[in-house]
């Protein structure tokens, strides 16, 4: 059994920045993708980045360029730094894993196998 804690979030005035953290914890053996997920009241859950076991990377492309990924120094946590926030960037964020055994690749894909407990972004002036 994997947990996933987040940490991070909060109210941000546009154009600010957030972190975000998640941490596995329990039973970590093994290969998975780490993705952050986003929810919007009323909308389904879109994945929006993903980072391998060995660093590769992606980005939903309404994101590149302003959101980005990163390990910590444990290498478990990964952290996603939310830059140039907007308004229509409100949502819970959600950290979730992915058992993997293709390291190279990481799809932002609905598909999961554990979740975190979401942390609430807001962005408002």
């Amino acid at each position: 059994q994997l947990q996933l804690v987040e940490s991070g979030g909060g109210l941000v005035q546009p154009g600010g920045s957030l972190r975000l953290s998640c941490t596995p914890r329990g039973n970590t053996l093994g290969y998975y993708n780490i993705l952050w997920f986003r929810q919007i009241p009323g909308k389904g859950r879109e994945a929006v980045s993903c980072i391998s076991p060995i660093g590769v990377k992606n980005y939903l492309d309404a994101i590149k360029g302003r959101f980005a990924l990163s390990r910590g120094s444990s290498e478990r946590t990964v952290h996603f730094e939310l830059r140039d926030l907007q308004p229509e960037d409100s949502a819970v964020y959600y950290c979730a894993a992915k058992f993997t055994s293709q390291v190279r690749t990481c799809e932002l894909e609905p598909n999961v196998d554990y979740w975190g407990q979401g942390t609430q972004v807001t962005v408002s002036p």
